[in-house]
């Protein structure tokens, strides 16, 4: 085989990926794909060049629509969140490795190489999704298969006049789609080390932000968010809409150990002000229209949605089979919330839906339709076995 395509985001890794495949790897010809699922379009646009600079053959894929609806509207519906984090880079993964085979069957190619490290989680992500949609592929890796450092990436990149961004200095290494970004590298990954605010783009700093509070509404129909304020947009303008909104109030930066796959603990610092206001409002109006058993097996549910999309196995049978329950309670889940965005927090002001399990004639202290006096009994037996077992305890305890 003489053709191998590079799954390519314009980075470090993946550009020092296309003279690697030459030099090391023996390919005459490079082929790129970049997936655009969100990223800024300047880096679409650089990435585009930097792959015509090194002389590739590149192709560029919009799939913002689809990666907004069927996997950032499919992480809403499950609450989908890893460690405390509204997931991003991991739910992008697959999605991206689908469109690289889509471009690799058009062109008739079979090797695929990407530039994904030794240590982290996109290796795995990206390599189940090729091996999943391609059985018979190649795969290359070569910063994992070269046990690279950063250092020596920067520097080989400069021997080679690839075009980079990074310098030994600023090492940041940036992932980003429209629900959320990924800063990591350098000294950030020190737990004790202070990030610069220089490596924020979508949130202000909370002492930046305004002195009024923003108040937006939001309305859901079977667990997908439709409209913004009165205004139906579609599922990526409504993600990048909220980017904006929350980013100015300083909502959606978090700076977290995570456990990776591999084991590994890492520090990392995440941006997803839209993806916190959604997630935030649509557990509100799942709180108000779902049974209280269904709000505490969902959580089950959702935990372990959430480790399979943090993992990448997007076509596992065991996500379809949970996706079954998740998407069987969303369609309930039809309604408006309103929010309260200000200096880094969340309020939700209110919600309403026809579907509301809420009942004010029976929880109002001033109604009399439920019946105080029909408690007594259920009171009164309450806690039956444990009392029990509490004093036989007692006794034997003491006759022992």
């Amino acid at each position: 085989m003489d053709k191998v395509l590079l799954v390519y985001s314009g980075g470090l890794d993946t550009s020092i990926c296309i003279p690697l495949m030459r030099q090391e790897y023996g390919y005459k010809k490079v082929i790129t794909v970049t997936v655009d699922v969100g990223q800024e379009p300047a880096d679409i646009q650089l990435a585009a060049e930097k792959a015509k600079i090194l002389g590739t053959e590149h192709y560029t894929v919009d799939a913002k629509e689809e990666f907004a609806q069927d996997f950032c509207f499919a992480a809403i519906r499950a609450n989908g969140d890893y460690q405390g984090y509204p997931m991003s880079t991991s739910i992008a993964r697959p999605l991206i490795a689908a469109k690289a085979v889509e471009v690799a069957k058009k062109l008739g190619v079979k090797a695929f190489a990407h530039g994904c490290t030794g240590k982290g989680n996109d290796q795995f992500r990206i390599e189940f999704g090729i091996r999943t949609l391609m059985p018979d592929s190649i795969i290359h890796a070569p910063v994992r298969e070269r046990n690279m450092t950063r250092t020596w990436e920067i520097e080989y990149a400069k021997k080679n006049n690839v075009p980079i961004q990074q310098s030994l200095e600023k090492i940041w290494s940036i992932d980003e789609n429209l629900w959320g970004r990924s800063i990591e590298g350098g000294r950030l990954e020190e737990p004790d080390f202070t990030p610069p605010e220089e490596i924020f783009q979508w949130t202000k700093s909370v002492d930046q932000t305004p002195n009024k509070a923003t108040e937006i509404t939001l309305q859901f129909a079977k667990g997908n968010p439709v409209s913004l304020n009165g205004e139906k947009l579609s599922p990526a303008k409504m993600v990048l809409k909220l980017n904006t909104i929350a980013g100015e109030n300083g909502i959606g930066r978090i700076d977290i150990m995570e456990d990776r796959m591999m084991g590994l603990k890492v520090r990392e610092n995440y941006e997803c002000p839209g993806a916190t206001v959604l997630l935030k409002a649509h557990k509100a109006l799942e709180n108000l229209v779902l049974t209280r058993d269904e709000i505490r097996f969902k959580q089950t549910v959702d935990q372990e949605w959430s480790k399979l999309a943090y993992e990448g196995l997007w076509w596992d049978p065991f996500k379809s089979n949970l996706e079954s329950f998740i998407n069987g309670t969303q369609t309930r889940v039809n309604g408006e919330v309103r929010l309260k965005l200000y200096k880094g927090q969340i309020s939700v002001l209110g919600r309403q839906s026809q579907w509301a399990l809420y009942s004010e004639d029976l929880a109002s202290f001033d109604s009399t339709t439920f019946d105080q006096r029909e408690s007594t009994g259920a009171v009164k037996n309450f806690g039956m076995q444990s009392r029990m077992f509490f004093h036989l305890k007692e006794k034997y305890q003491k006759e022992m």
